[in-house]
């Protein structure tokens, strides 16, 4: 599975989210979780023009198959695959990682292929008829981290996760964002 994410050794485990389930999450999880906004905006509001993306895995390729069934696509079908750390002056504060079907990369007057280190939130957000189909949450064990994410952003604890299925014009794709020790600070 290295080949299809610099984030992981294997598929997270993801649980739906159902009533109640933000009553479960740490309260500062739950801030995030439940975010209605750009996570990348209220980043923006805190640390101003210091947030920044560095992008860890760009490719298209196969997704996970939890992926693949949440976005009703084909085994052999390849997606764009992105990987990102966002960060505030090198400060790690959220991983992403977004599915983006071959039919959703060119949006209106975007192609996500190449947001380069722009946040993908800033592209998606801008769209006033921007979709939130469901939302699923995870709680990592480091050990299912890549040993280079670790190295990277020096994981020593489980990490909370959303994963969303956004739509744009009916166009889908899946934004799993994590949320590192610092990002829940704020």
């Amino acid at each position: 599975m290295s080949n299809k994410s610099f984030l992981f050794n294997r598929e997270p485990l993801w649980f739906e989210n159902r009533s109640g389930t933000r009553h479960t999450l740490p309260e500062n999880v739950q801030s995030w979780t439940y975010e209605p906004g750009s996570l990348t905006q209220r980043m923006r509001d805190y640390y101003g023009n210091a947030v920044g993306v560095k992008v860890l895995l760009q490719q298209w390729n196969t997704p996970f198959l939890s992926e693949r069934r949440l976005l009703k696509l084909h085994e052999n079908r390849y997606s764009l695959i992105r990987e990102v750390l966002l960060h505030a002056d090198g400060k790690p504060l959220i991983l992403a990682r977004t599915i983006i079907p071959a039919n959703t990369v060119k949006i209106a007057k975007s192609n996500l292929s190449h947001l380069g280190s722009r946040p993908l939130g800033e592209v998606i957000f801008s769209y006033p008829k921007l979709e939130r189909i469901e939302m699923d949450v995870t709680l990592i064990e480091p050990q299912k981290w890549s040993r280079s994410i670790c190295n990277e952003v020096s994981i020593d604890q489980a990490i909370w996760g959303r994963r969303t299925v956004y739509a744009i014009a009916h166009r889908q794709m899946l934004v799993s964002e994590f949320f590192l020790p610092g990002v829940l600070e704020i």
